[in-house]
């Protein structure tokens, strides 16, 4: 957590917010959370440059500026963005604080105000980092193929999987491998394709491949919709602080504070096990 349907979610809400916007300063109460440069460069590079665009590469998301450079954010376990406004009380676990200029078209949030004075990245655990870069392909270009995008083709999945002996959870989990797939949204397409976390990524089928295609696309999309998925421990909102929805809609992902859950199509329990040191939630009986 945070995966790629909750990182997207962040980059559609915060986009309209934010293009536009001037940052006047940041304020970094976690020097660790910048990852390069040294924390008085960072602030002082990113001083007076303007929003131009808000994107996302894996689960990365990407802060473009006016001066060129490019913020990288990657959440790790517990990072998060938010939008507030002048009387936001400050939040125990912020790490940075941009303050802006307040001159951007903005967006009407529930708590009622339109253009947001300060951009916060909270972060619990503290694993979180931010990169401010000229070069973001530096960065980025270890990273596999986006599953959403149209040049993700039932044949580029086979090419990747051909001759792999790894187990296909974990070989998912790779971001080399594909971009953006975590725990929750691997689980919930290997059972939508029918395929034990345990098999070989190599031995899937045509058929298995193409269902395997279908279902990394069709949760991963099921997610962005519903907002992402914000677990029984609070873990992710949007920059607004609203929960998202797709953890209603687990078909095996297990919320340990949930009720365990028996598979919508067979009627087995759902079984966990751990499987190169990650925790791997399936249906035994439609997944052999």
């Amino acid at each position: 957590m945070p995966e790629l349907p909750e990182v997207e979610t962040l980059v559609r809400r915060l986009r309209p917010a934010l293009v536009g916007q001037r940052i006047e300063r940041a304020e970094v109460r976690w020097a660790r959370t910048i990852a390069e440069p040294s924390v008085e460069t960072f602030k002082r590079r990113v001083r007076d440059q303007t929003f131009v665009a808000v994107e996302r590469r894996a689960k990365y998301l990407l802060f473009r500026l006016s001066g060129g450079d490019t913020l990288a954010a990657h959440l790790r376990m517990t990072g998060d963005f938010a939008l507030c406004s002048s009387d936001t009380p400050r939040d125990p676990y912020e790490r940075v604080r941009f303050h802006l200029s307040n001159g951007g078209v903005g967006q009407v949030d529930p708590k009622g105000f339109k253009n947001p004075s300060g951009l916060l990245f909270t972060d619990t655990r503290k694993f979180g980092r931010i990169t401010l870069t000229r070069e973001p392909d530096a960065l980025l270009g270890h990273l596999g193929p986006e599953p959403l995008a149209r040049a993700f083709t039932p044949l580029v999945l086979q090419k990747i999987l051909q001759d792999r002996a790894a187990p296909i959870k974990p070989f998912l989990l790779n971001q080399e491998h594909i971009a953006g797939l975590g725990n929750i949204y691997a689980d919930e397409a290997l059972h939508y394709a029918g395929v034990h976390p345990q098999r070989p990524a190599g031995s899937l089928s045509a058929d298995e491949i193409r269902q395997l295609h279908e279902g990394i696309r069709a949760v991963l999309r099921k997610g962005i919709r519903l907002g992402g998925s914000t677990l029984s421990d609070g873990r992710f909102r949007d920059p607004f602080g609203r929960p998202g929805r797709m953890q209603n809609e687990f078909v095996v992902y297990h919320d340990p504070r949930r009720k365990q859950k028996t598979c919508p199509r067979c009627g087995t329990r759902i079984a966990q096990m751990v499987i190169a040191q990650r925790s791997a939630h399936f249906c035994p009986g439609c997944q052999r």
